[in-house]
């Protein structure tokens, strides 16, 4: 029974799949040509490892050890059904059969840099709608469950099935290239994988669901991919933008949860913890980006986020300066998330009831009804102009739509304050 198991076996499982799900799933798929016979033949890899592991012991090279009994599964599976699946709409792989199964054969370490990247594209192919791309990655790229990617919608389990099993059809039917796009092909095809790393990148900086906030596994796997676009596309200003958004995000995730596991404000963090090669090589990257063409939507996040990263202090912040960027971004990429993020700027730059003011028109907005981040917003607000009564509503809202065990303590926490003024 997995509740018997060792300890340090579970914990060594746990790694392994954040760590290699999506190159064991990338490799597996080359053999099988089929996403789902790949997922499956990756899950039965994984639960092998929890049978066997406690006895035969924990691998030296546990991603080889799971590439290798996935890779078997399939071609036996493959050559099982080799008659009914000549029938079947499988992946194309461009005439790599040949390399792609000696390359599966032998695991030797990380697969080719671009493997990763060659799942991202074919999930992120234009055939497919925004909605699924991003869930597909999710999904195969990434391994997070179904009910994580349908919290991440904001939608039902049922649905975001529905939607991922339509995907996974539609990409066999349609005969989209299992590959990474030609060089006339990558320009029009990369804002579509941009918005799927970031997202990727988002859901790990700040997990909507479990006990983790953080969830370093993405985090890394986004900046990974983030690397490997830039590598690929090095004169891209949205590309370069990118990968300096998710370094400067990156560079503070050490100090965002506490020892404790206790949530840590930005206005909280130790700074000298921060990772500072990452955030000047992210500055690095936001000159060149800005050098090479106008602003990008990125590149003013990346900005944004840099304005932070190199003030020495909460309190040196230049809010003006972060309103001002946060004005061009509005234009560039006008969403309810941007003007949240101005919202909450301009409370600091003009205090709070200038900031709810900011807020308020976003509060009839159907597309963040249920963004616990809007209420979590108007309830600090609400705080510190000490509203008690409204702040209290506030945060119980923001605590009803709160996934995050982390973020739950946090605003249970501040709700206490709140109900304690309200007391006394």
């Amino acid at each position: 029974m997995p509740g018997r198991l060792p300890r340090e076996v579970v914990d060594a499982v746990a790694r392994a799949h954040r760590d290699e799900w999506a190159r064991v799933l990338a490799s597996t798929a080359r053999v099988t040509r089929d996403l789902d016979l790949a997922e499956e033949c990756t899950q039965d890899a994984f639960e092998r490892a929890l049978a066997r592991w406690p006895a035969d012991g924990i691998p030296d090279r546990p991603g080889g050890w799971l590439t290798t009994v996935a890779g078997n599964r399939a071609r036996d599976v493959v050559r099982r059904e080799a008659h009914a699946r000549r029938l079947l709409p499988l992946l194309v792989i461009d005439g790599e059969e040949g390399a792609d199964a000696a390359a599966a054969e032998s695991y030797a370490g990380p697969l080719l840099p671009d493997d990763r990247l060659r799942l991202v594209f074919t999930c992120c192919h234009p055939a497919l709608s925004p909605e699924a791309q991003v869930a597909l990655t999710l999904r195969l790229v990434c391994g997070l469950t179904t009910a994580e990617v349908a919290r991440a919608f904001l939608v039902q389990e049922a649905t975001m099935a529905a939607r991922i099993t339509r995907a996974k059809k539609k990409i066999a039917t349609a005969r989209i290239p299992y590959r990474v796009p030609s060089s006339e092909e990558l320009p029009e095809r990369l804002p579509l994988v941009t918005q799927v790393v970031h997202l990727v990148f988002t859901t790990g900086h700040a997990s909507p669901t479990g006990a983790e906030h953080v969830r370093e596994d993405l985090v890394d796997v986004a900046v990974s991919m983030g690397r490997m676009l830039h590598d690929l596309l090095p004169n891209e200003p949205g590309v370069t933008g990118l990968l300096a958004l998710m370094l400067l995000g990156r560079a503070r995730s050490a100090t965002r949860v506490a020892d404790d596991g206790t949530l840590v404000l930005l206005a909280d963090q130790d700074r000298s913890r921060w990772d500072r090669p990452l955030i000047e090589e992210a500055s690095a990257l936001i000159a060149s980006s800005l050098a090479a063409a106008p602003p990008d939507r990125f590149t003013v996040e990346a900005a944004i986020a840099a304005v932070h990263a190199e003030a020495p202090t909460w309190e040196a912040t230049d809010w003006t300066e972060v309103v001002g960027l946060y004005d061009v971004l509005q234009v560039l990429w006008p969403s309810p998330v941007v003007a949240l993020g101005r919202a909450a700027a301009v409370g600091y730059r003009d205090g709070p009831a200038a900031g709810l003011s900011a807020l308020q028109p976003l509060l009839g907005d159907p597309m963040v009804a249920t963004y616990p981040y809007l209420s979590a917003a108007r309830a600090d607000l609400l705080r510190r102009l000490e509203r008690w009564d409204e702040a209290e509503v506030a945060y119980e809202e923001a605590l009803a739509l709160a996934g995050n065990d982390v973020e739950r303590a946090f605003l249970a926490s501040r709700l206490d304050e709140v109900r304690a003024h309200l007391r006394g």
